[in-house]
Protein backbone atom coordinates (compact mmCIF):
# COMPACT_ATOMS: atom_id res chain seq x y z
CA UNK A 1 0.00 0.00 0.00
CA UNK A 2 2.91 2.50 1.23
CA UNK A 3 4.40 1.72 -2.30
CA UNK A 4 1.43 2.10 -4.11
CA UNK A 5 0.61 5.33 -2.36
CA UNK A 6 3.93 6.74 -3.46
CA UNK A 7 3.48 5.77 -7.19
CA UNK A 8 0.37 7.09 -7.21
CA UNK A 9 1.79 10.53 -5.98
CA UNK A 10 4.70 10.26 -8.16
CA UNK A 11 2.48 10.04 -11.15
CA UNK A 12 0.48 13.03 -9.91
CA UNK A 13 3.71 15.04 -9.42
CA UNK A 14 5.49 14.47 -12.45
CA UNK A 15 3.00 12.88 -15.33
CA UNK A 16 1.77 15.85 -15.99
CA UNK A 17 5.40 16.61 -17.78
CA UNK A 18 5.36 13.94 -19.88
CA UNK A 19 2.20 14.12 -20.75
CA UNK A 20 2.17 17.74 -21.89
CA UNK A 21 5.13 16.90 -24.12
CA UNK A 22 3.75 13.88 -25.90
CA UNK A 23 0.62 15.26 -26.57
CA UNK A 24 1.49 18.39 -27.80
CA UNK A 25 3.84 19.46 -31.05
CA UNK A 26 7.21 19.02 -29.14
CA UNK A 27 7.65 15.59 -29.35
CA UNK A 28 6.94 15.83 -32.86
CA UNK A 29 9.60 19.09 -33.02
CA UNK A 30 12.30 16.46 -30.75
CA UNK A 31 12.63 19.75 -28.48
CA UNK A 32 13.88 17.30 -25.75
CA UNK A 33 17.29 18.62 -26.26
CA UNK A 34 15.89 23.15 -25.36
CA UNK A 35 13.51 20.73 -22.13
CA UNK A 36 16.93 19.64 -20.65
CA UNK A 37 19.31 23.15 -21.47
CA UNK A 38 16.19 24.81 -19.94
CA UNK A 39 16.47 22.49 -17.02
CA UNK A 40 20.11 22.89 -16.43
CA UNK A 41 19.99 26.08 -16.29
CA UNK A 42 17.27 26.21 -13.90
CA UNK A 43 19.49 24.15 -11.42
CA UNK A 44 22.41 27.03 -11.58
CA UNK A 45 19.82 29.70 -11.13
CA UNK A 46 18.58 27.20 -8.01
CA UNK A 47 22.08 27.23 -7.21
CA UNK A 48 22.44 30.97 -6.95
CA UNK A 49 18.99 31.64 -5.19
CA UNK A 50 20.20 29.27 -2.80
CA UNK A 51 23.55 30.93 -2.06
CA UNK A 52 21.51 34.35 -1.98
CA UNK A 53 19.14 32.98 0.24
CA UNK A 54 21.52 31.83 2.50
CA UNK A 55 23.17 35.01 2.80
CA UNK A 56 20.81 37.63 2.96
CA UNK A 57 17.98 35.91 5.10
CA UNK A 58 17.63 34.49 8.33
CA UNK A 59 16.33 30.81 8.86
CA UNK A 60 12.55 30.94 9.06
CA UNK A 61 11.00 29.24 12.19
CA UNK A 62 7.74 27.44 12.47
CA UNK A 63 6.26 30.39 14.12
CA UNK A 64 7.50 33.17 12.30
CA UNK A 65 4.83 35.69 11.03
CA UNK A 66 4.84 37.25 7.61
CA UNK A 67 7.80 38.78 7.59
CA UNK A 68 7.17 42.11 4.62
CA UNK A 69 11.23 42.91 4.87
CA UNK A 70 12.14 39.21 4.09
CA UNK A 71 9.29 39.00 1.76
CA UNK A 72 10.80 41.78 0.22
CA UNK A 73 13.73 39.72 -0.31
CA UNK A 74 12.68 36.76 -1.32
CA UNK A 75 11.01 38.52 -4.23
CA UNK A 76 14.00 40.42 -5.26
CA UNK A 77 16.10 37.03 -5.59
CA UNK A 78 12.97 35.13 -6.80
CA UNK A 79 13.87 37.27 -9.97
CA UNK A 80 16.71 35.02 -10.40
CA UNK A 81 14.44 32.87 -12.03
CA UNK A 82 13.36 35.29 -14.51
CA UNK A 83 16.77 36.01 -15.36
CA UNK A 84 17.33 32.35 -16.05
CA UNK A 85 14.01 32.23 -18.48
CA UNK A 86 15.70 34.91 -20.15
CA UNK A 87 19.49 33.54 -20.46
CA UNK A 88 17.59 30.30 -21.65
CA UNK A 89 14.94 31.35 -24.04
CA UNK A 90 17.72 33.78 -25.74
CA UNK A 91 21.24 32.76 -25.43
CA UNK A 92 21.59 29.06 -25.36
CA UNK A 93 21.46 27.73 -28.78
CA UNK A 94 18.46 25.73 -29.98
CA UNK A 95 17.37 23.84 -33.22
CA UNK A 96 15.28 25.81 -36.05
CA UNK A 97 12.15 25.70 -33.41
CA UNK A 98 9.46 28.24 -33.93
CA UNK A 99 8.57 30.50 -31.23
CA UNK A 100 5.53 29.06 -29.73
CA UNK A 101 7.43 25.71 -29.16
CA UNK A 102 10.55 27.26 -27.73
CA UNK A 103 8.67 29.05 -24.58
CA UNK A 104 6.86 25.80 -24.54
CA UNK A 105 9.89 23.00 -24.41
CA UNK A 106 11.91 25.99 -21.85
CA UNK A 107 8.76 26.21 -19.46
CA UNK A 108 8.36 22.45 -19.50
CA UNK A 109 12.08 21.55 -18.95
CA UNK A 110 11.93 24.34 -16.06
CA UNK A 111 9.12 23.17 -14.52
CA UNK A 112 9.88 19.55 -14.30
CA UNK A 113 13.14 20.30 -12.98
CA UNK A 114 11.81 22.69 -9.98
CA UNK A 115 9.25 19.65 -9.39
CA UNK A 116 12.25 16.84 -8.92
CA UNK A 117 14.48 19.36 -7.12
CA UNK A 118 11.76 20.31 -4.36
CA UNK A 119 9.35 17.17 -4.60
CA UNK A 120 10.97 13.74 -5.48
CA UNK A 121 12.79 13.56 -1.93
CA UNK A 122 10.03 14.55 0.41
CA UNK A 123 7.77 12.12 -1.98
CA UNK A 124 10.72 9.42 -1.60
CA UNK A 125 10.74 9.83 2.21
CA UNK A 126 7.33 10.56 3.07
CA UNK A 127 4.71 9.09 0.80
CA UNK A 128 6.48 5.72 1.38
CA UNK A 129 5.65 5.97 5.63
CA UNK A 130 3.16 3.82 6.69
CA UNK A 131 0.67 6.14 7.72
CA UNK A 132 -1.63 7.85 4.81
CA UNK A 133 -1.52 11.16 4.52
CA UNK A 134 -2.78 14.08 1.71
CA UNK A 135 0.27 16.55 2.03
CA UNK A 136 2.10 14.42 -1.17
CA UNK A 137 -1.43 14.61 -3.06
CA UNK A 138 -1.42 18.01 -2.55
CA UNK A 139 2.44 18.64 -3.54
CA UNK A 140 1.24 16.70 -6.71
CA UNK A 141 -1.43 19.13 -7.25
CA UNK A 142 0.79 22.06 -6.53
CA UNK A 143 3.31 20.70 -8.98
CA UNK A 144 0.54 20.54 -11.35
CA UNK A 145 -0.37 24.55 -10.91
CA UNK A 146 3.34 25.08 -11.40
CA UNK A 147 3.65 24.11 -14.50
CA UNK A 148 1.14 25.81 -16.10
CA UNK A 149 2.47 29.23 -14.41
CA UNK A 150 5.75 28.44 -15.43
CA UNK A 151 4.23 27.78 -19.01
CA UNK A 152 2.29 30.90 -18.14
CA UNK A 153 5.24 32.93 -17.95
CA UNK A 154 7.62 31.37 -20.28
CA UNK A 155 4.91 32.24 -22.83
CA UNK A 156 4.69 36.68 -21.45
CA UNK A 157 8.70 35.81 -21.53
CA UNK A 158 8.84 35.04 -25.39
CA UNK A 159 6.43 38.15 -25.90
CA UNK A 160 8.86 40.48 -23.84
CA UNK A 161 12.16 39.16 -25.23
CA UNK A 162 11.27 37.65 -28.93
CA UNK A 163 8.30 38.99 -30.40
CA UNK A 164 9.87 42.73 -31.44
CA UNK A 165 6.19 43.73 -32.94
CA UNK A 166 3.27 43.61 -30.35
CA UNK A 167 0.47 45.89 -29.76
CA UNK A 168 1.77 48.65 -27.83
CA UNK A 169 -1.53 49.05 -25.66
CA UNK A 170 -0.77 44.89 -24.05
CA UNK A 171 3.00 46.17 -23.03
CA UNK A 172 2.03 47.36 -19.70
CA UNK A 173 -0.35 44.25 -19.21
CA UNK A 174 2.26 41.39 -20.80
CA UNK A 175 4.79 42.98 -18.03
CA UNK A 176 2.14 43.20 -15.25
CA UNK A 177 1.15 39.62 -15.45
CA UNK A 178 4.68 38.40 -15.95
CA UNK A 179 5.68 40.66 -12.66
CA UNK A 180 2.65 38.67 -10.51
CA UNK A 181 3.54 35.49 -11.83
CA UNK A 182 7.32 35.93 -10.62
CA UNK A 183 6.04 37.14 -7.15
CA UNK A 184 3.38 34.09 -6.16
CA UNK A 185 5.62 32.85 -3.81
CA UNK A 186 5.51 35.03 -2.06
CA UNK A 187 2.17 35.95 -2.41
CA UNK A 188 1.08 32.02 -1.30
CA UNK A 189 3.75 32.54 1.74
CA UNK A 190 1.57 35.61 2.81
CA UNK A 191 -1.24 33.23 3.03
CA UNK A 192 0.35 30.66 4.78
CA UNK A 193 1.34 32.82 7.08
CA UNK A 194 0.08 36.05 7.70
CA UNK A 195 -4.18 34.78 6.92
CA UNK A 196 -3.38 31.33 8.65
CA UNK A 197 -4.65 29.55 5.35
CA UNK A 198 -4.37 26.07 5.21
CA UNK A 199 -2.30 23.57 2.60
CA UNK A 200 -6.06 22.40 0.98
CA UNK A 201 -6.98 26.43 0.88
CA UNK A 202 -3.36 27.50 -0.34
CA UNK A 203 -3.05 24.86 -3.24
CA UNK A 204 -6.51 25.86 -4.67
CA UNK A 205 -6.12 29.02 -4.62
CA UNK A 206 -2.52 28.72 -6.53
CA UNK A 207 -4.87 25.88 -9.08
CA UNK A 208 -7.42 29.05 -9.67
CA UNK A 209 -4.57 31.50 -10.15
CA UNK A 210 -2.92 29.72 -12.66
CA UNK A 211 -5.67 28.41 -14.47
CA UNK A 212 -6.84 32.10 -14.86
CA UNK A 213 -3.07 33.17 -15.65
CA UNK A 214 -2.96 30.55 -18.17
CA UNK A 215 -5.82 32.17 -20.02
CA UNK A 216 -4.81 35.54 -20.06
CA UNK A 217 -1.01 34.31 -21.11
CA UNK A 218 -3.03 32.56 -23.76
CA UNK A 219 -5.14 35.68 -24.91
CA UNK A 220 -2.28 37.85 -24.70
CA UNK A 221 -0.19 35.45 -26.89
CA UNK A 222 -2.83 35.07 -29.35
CA UNK A 223 -3.14 38.81 -29.62
CA UNK A 224 0.80 39.32 -30.21
CA UNK A 225 -0.24 36.41 -33.06
CA UNK A 226 -2.09 38.93 -35.38
CA UNK A 227 -0.65 40.95 -37.89
CA UNK A 228 -0.53 44.48 -36.85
Amino acid sequence: MTVFHFLNCAVLTFGPHVVYYSATPLSEYDTIGTSVKAAVVYLGAALVKLVCLATFLKVPDANDSFDPYQELMKILIGFIDVAGLYFAMTQLTHRNISQNHKFQAVGLGWAFADSVLHRLAPLWIGARGLEFTWEYIFQGVEANANLVMTLSLAALGSLMWLRKNKPKTLIPIIYACALLLATMPSITSYLRRSLEWQTPKVVGFELFSSLIMAFISWQLFSACQRPM
